[in-house]
Protein backbone atom coordinates (compact mmCIF):
# COMPACT_ATOMS: atom_id res chain seq x y z
CA UNK A 1 0.00 0.00 0.00
CA UNK A 2 1.10 3.51 -0.80
CA UNK A 3 0.86 6.27 1.83
CA UNK A 4 -0.46 9.47 0.27
CA UNK A 5 -1.18 13.02 1.41
CA UNK A 6 -3.40 15.22 -0.73
CA UNK A 7 -4.39 18.86 -0.45
CA UNK A 8 -8.04 19.81 -0.94
CA UNK A 9 -9.26 23.30 -1.76
CA UNK A 10 -12.42 25.06 -2.93
CA UNK A 11 -13.74 28.61 -3.11
CA UNK A 12 -16.94 28.21 -5.17
CA UNK A 13 -20.40 26.67 -4.74
CA UNK A 14 -20.31 26.08 -0.97
CA UNK A 15 -16.64 25.14 -0.46
CA UNK A 16 -17.20 23.15 2.75
CA UNK A 17 -19.71 20.93 0.94
CA UNK A 18 -17.27 20.57 -1.99
CA UNK A 19 -14.54 19.28 0.35
CA UNK A 20 -16.95 17.01 2.21
CA UNK A 21 -18.15 15.62 -1.12
CA UNK A 22 -14.58 14.95 -2.26
CA UNK A 23 -13.74 13.19 1.01
CA UNK A 24 -16.89 11.11 0.68
CA UNK A 25 -15.97 10.17 -2.91
CA UNK A 26 -12.49 9.15 -1.80
CA UNK A 27 -13.81 7.09 1.12
CA UNK A 28 -16.07 5.15 -1.26
CA UNK A 29 -13.22 4.05 -3.54
CA UNK A 30 -12.14 0.44 -2.96
CA UNK A 31 -8.49 1.37 -3.69
CA UNK A 32 -8.42 3.83 -0.77
CA UNK A 33 -8.15 2.74 2.85
CA UNK A 34 -7.58 4.39 6.23
CA UNK A 35 -8.73 7.85 5.12
CA UNK A 36 -8.20 10.58 7.68
CA UNK A 37 -8.27 14.33 7.24
CA UNK A 38 -7.46 17.60 8.92
CA UNK A 39 -9.67 20.39 10.10
CA UNK A 40 -10.96 22.73 7.40
CA UNK A 41 -9.32 26.16 7.16
CA UNK A 42 -10.34 29.36 5.44
CA UNK A 43 -7.52 31.26 3.71
CA UNK A 44 -6.95 34.07 1.27
CA UNK A 45 -6.37 32.95 -2.33
CA UNK A 46 -2.90 32.55 -3.80
CA UNK A 47 -2.57 34.64 -6.93
CA UNK A 48 -5.48 36.81 -8.07
CA UNK A 49 -7.24 38.39 -5.09
CA UNK A 50 -10.49 39.13 -6.97
CA UNK A 51 -12.03 35.87 -5.82
CA UNK A 52 -13.53 34.42 -2.63
CA UNK A 53 -11.41 32.97 0.16
CA UNK A 54 -10.62 29.26 -0.04
CA UNK A 55 -11.47 26.41 2.26
CA UNK A 56 -8.54 24.00 2.52
CA UNK A 57 -7.74 20.69 4.16
CA UNK A 58 -5.27 17.81 3.89
CA UNK A 59 -6.17 14.13 3.71
CA UNK A 60 -4.02 11.08 4.39
CA UNK A 61 -4.82 7.61 3.12
CA UNK A 62 -3.36 4.35 1.88
CA UNK A 63 -3.94 3.26 -1.68
CA UNK A 64 -2.98 0.59 -4.16
CA UNK A 65 -3.13 3.16 -6.98
CA UNK A 66 0.01 4.29 -8.78
CA UNK A 67 0.76 8.04 -8.74
CA UNK A 68 -0.66 8.64 -12.23
CA UNK A 69 -3.71 6.44 -11.61
CA UNK A 70 -4.34 8.43 -8.41
CA UNK A 71 -3.92 11.71 -10.30
CA UNK A 72 -6.49 10.53 -12.85
CA UNK A 73 -8.85 9.53 -10.04
CA UNK A 74 -8.49 12.90 -8.31
CA UNK A 75 -9.08 14.75 -11.58
CA UNK A 76 -12.22 12.70 -12.21
CA UNK A 77 -13.50 13.71 -8.75
CA UNK A 78 -12.73 17.35 -9.61
CA UNK A 79 -14.69 16.97 -12.86
CA UNK A 80 -17.63 15.44 -10.99
CA UNK A 81 -17.62 18.67 -8.96
CA UNK A 82 -17.72 20.75 -12.17
CA UNK A 83 -14.10 21.90 -11.99
CA UNK A 84 -13.36 24.43 -14.73
CA UNK A 85 -9.80 25.65 -15.35
CA UNK A 86 -10.29 29.23 -16.55
CA UNK A 87 -7.08 30.85 -15.25
CA UNK A 88 -4.00 29.90 -13.28
CA UNK A 89 -4.70 30.10 -9.52
CA UNK A 90 -8.24 31.21 -10.30
CA UNK A 91 -11.44 30.29 -8.50
CA UNK A 92 -12.52 26.65 -8.51
CA UNK A 93 -15.17 24.37 -7.16
CA UNK A 94 -12.58 21.75 -6.20
CA UNK A 95 -8.83 21.34 -6.35
CA UNK A 96 -7.19 18.05 -5.32
CA UNK A 97 -3.39 17.96 -5.32
CA UNK A 98 -1.05 15.09 -4.49
CA UNK A 99 1.31 16.53 -1.89
CA UNK A 100 3.33 13.44 -0.95
CA UNK A 101 3.37 9.90 -2.31
CA UNK A 102 5.28 7.62 0.08
CA UNK A 103 8.76 9.13 0.30
CA UNK A 104 9.03 9.33 -3.48
CA UNK A 105 10.30 12.21 -5.56
CA UNK A 106 8.58 12.34 -8.95
CA UNK A 107 9.10 14.71 -11.83
CA UNK A 108 6.70 13.62 -14.55
CA UNK A 109 5.04 15.70 -17.28
CA UNK A 110 1.72 15.68 -15.38
CA UNK A 111 2.88 15.33 -11.78
CA UNK A 112 5.59 16.63 -9.48
CA UNK A 113 5.91 15.13 -5.99
CA UNK A 114 6.49 16.45 -3.40
CA UNK A 115 4.14 19.24 -4.46
CA UNK A 116 6.50 22.06 -5.52
CA UNK A 117 4.83 24.80 -3.44
CA UNK A 118 3.69 22.94 -0.34
CA UNK A 119 6.40 24.28 1.97
CA UNK A 120 5.41 27.88 1.14
CA UNK A 121 1.73 27.48 1.94
CA UNK A 122 0.36 27.75 5.45
CA UNK A 123 -2.97 26.39 4.17
CA UNK A 124 -1.12 23.13 3.44
CA UNK A 125 1.28 22.99 6.39
CA UNK A 126 -1.29 23.85 9.09
CA UNK A 127 -3.70 21.06 8.05
CA UNK A 128 -0.74 18.71 7.64
CA UNK A 129 0.22 19.55 11.24
CA UNK A 130 -3.27 18.46 12.33
CA UNK A 131 -2.55 14.97 10.99
CA UNK A 132 1.22 14.38 11.39
CA UNK A 133 2.99 17.20 13.25
CA UNK A 134 6.16 15.14 13.74
CA UNK A 135 6.62 14.10 10.10
CA UNK A 136 9.99 15.17 8.68
CA UNK A 137 9.75 17.40 5.60
CA UNK A 138 12.23 17.77 2.74
CA UNK A 139 13.80 20.80 4.49
CA UNK A 140 14.78 18.56 7.46
CA UNK A 141 12.22 20.21 9.75
CA UNK A 142 9.18 18.54 11.19
CA UNK A 143 5.81 19.80 10.01
CA UNK A 144 5.31 21.48 13.39
CA UNK A 145 8.75 23.15 13.27
CA UNK A 146 8.15 24.37 9.71
CA UNK A 147 4.72 25.71 10.67
CA UNK A 148 6.41 28.17 13.03
CA UNK A 149 8.39 29.56 10.06
CA UNK A 150 5.25 30.42 8.08
CA UNK A 151 2.81 33.28 8.37
CA UNK A 152 -0.50 31.60 9.12
CA UNK A 153 -2.30 34.62 10.57
CA UNK A 154 -4.78 34.63 7.67
CA UNK A 155 -5.91 31.04 8.37
CA UNK A 156 -9.17 30.50 10.22
CA UNK A 157 -10.11 27.03 11.44
CA UNK A 158 -13.72 26.29 10.45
Amino acid sequence: MNKVYIGLGSNLNNPVEQLEGALNALSNLPEIKELTFSNFYSSKPVGPQDQPNFVNAVALFSTTLTPIALLDTLQSIEQAHNRIRERHWGPRTLDLDILLFNDETLSLPRLTVPHPHMLERGFVIQPLADITPGMLLSNDKTVEEHLHCLNTTDLVCL
